[in-house]
């Protein structure tokens, strides 16, 4: 089993922190993006990944080195954003004729996706019903399969989203397809849309299962990744023993972090090395040694090495900034 992780998107939604930083090494819950992602992929056998990085993405791959030895990992450069279905159709060569798996960058799945172990179909695209199907590809399912893919439609018929994993027992049929888009200059809102090539598919007869899925957690903007924060601690959290601190889970709180004097949570995931004094802290991300001195902060996102003192109430602040309220006497 291979997978297709494509993160060459450039992140405008989350700048100031994708300036010094790839969006998918950007910390949410216990752990950055790619770990959440590669966690839910090694359970399926699945050990040799390829991802598609854009050139500003170099620190991806080495992360993945560092952190994960024994997973094989090929890395594509893509040097023009055409879409995803041209991210995913340089990786045609390197993923040969194995069972494929593609899976999006951007976002964390809840869902069991052992069931495309045991699937009777061609493949499988994971789905979760939306309120706003207008926003997404869809799919449309008669007697257990899928018979329509939509790009963002203007008047959806169905509100099962597809959510950015997807199941290939015969990918040379995904690769083939995507060629003849490419190939005849075929897009869709400008780009070369993938679920043009799997509707491309479908009427080659390829057989696709839905896959639903129980939570699809977008890790785009400020506001959707505290909320894929939130979802993750009341799964995975953890506090250290001891100290003058008080707690409210959930909360991620490494062991070398250093936290005194301060009330932590609900809702607050600490990064390695972060020093927190005198504070107050909720619904926030707070990156590896960054220093928060007596500050009382509600739905924050504070960046690795960023030092903040005294005063603030909400805010984003970036690596390496220094905001200082301390006032002299």
């Amino acid at each position: 089993m291979k997978a297709i992780i494509p993160m060459a998107g450039s992140g405008t939604r989350l700048r100031p922190f994708t300036y010094t930083k790839p969006k998918a090494l950007l910390r949410v819950g216990s752990k950055p993006i790619i770990s959440h992602i590669i966690d839910s992929l090694l359970p399926l056998g699945c050990e040799h990944i390829i991802i598609i990085i854009s050139r500003e993405g170099e620190d991806i791959p080495r992360f993945i080195g560092e952190h994960y030895p024994l997973v094989l990992t090929d890395v594509i450069v893509q040097e023009e954003q055409l879409g995803l279905g041209h991210a995913v159709s340089l990786a045609a060569d390197m993923a040969g004729g194995d069972e494929l798996i593609v899976m999006y960058g951007d976002t964390i799945i809840d869902g069991d996706f052992s069931h495309i172990l045991s699937t009777d179909a061609d493949s499988m695209i994971a789905v979760k019903r939306v309120k706003d199907p207008r926003r997404f590809g869809v799919v449309n399912v008669r007697r257990g399969f899928i018979v329509k893919f939509v790009e963002k439609p203007a008047e959806p018929k169905s509100d099962l989203a597809i959510v950015g994993f997807n199941y290939f027992r015969r990918p040379e049929l995904l690769f083939d397809c995507l060629k003849d888009l490419i190939h005849s200059g075929r897009r869709t809102k400008g780009e070369f849309q993938i679920t043009d090539a799997f509707q491309l598919m479908l009427s080659r007869g390829c057989a696709f299962r839905p896959l639903v899925v129980d939570g699809w957690y977008d890790c785009g903007t400020p506001e959707s990744l505290l909320e894929t924060n939130r979802f993750l601690l009341a799964k995975d959290g953890r506090v250290p023993k001891g100290g003058d601190s008080i707690f409210i889970h959930p909360v991620f709180i490494p062991e070398n972090a250093a936290i005194t004097r301060s009330i932590i949570g609900p809702n607050v995931s600490v990064g390695d090395s972060a020093v927190i004094d005198r504070s107050l802290i909720s619904d926030s991300i707070i990156g590896s040694n960054a220093r928060v001195i007596g500050a009382s902060l509600a739905g924050s996102l504070v960046g690795d090495n960023a030092e903040i003192i005294e005063r603030p109430r909400r805010l984003s602040i970036g690596d390496n900034s220094t905001l200082d309220f301390e006032m002299s006497e």
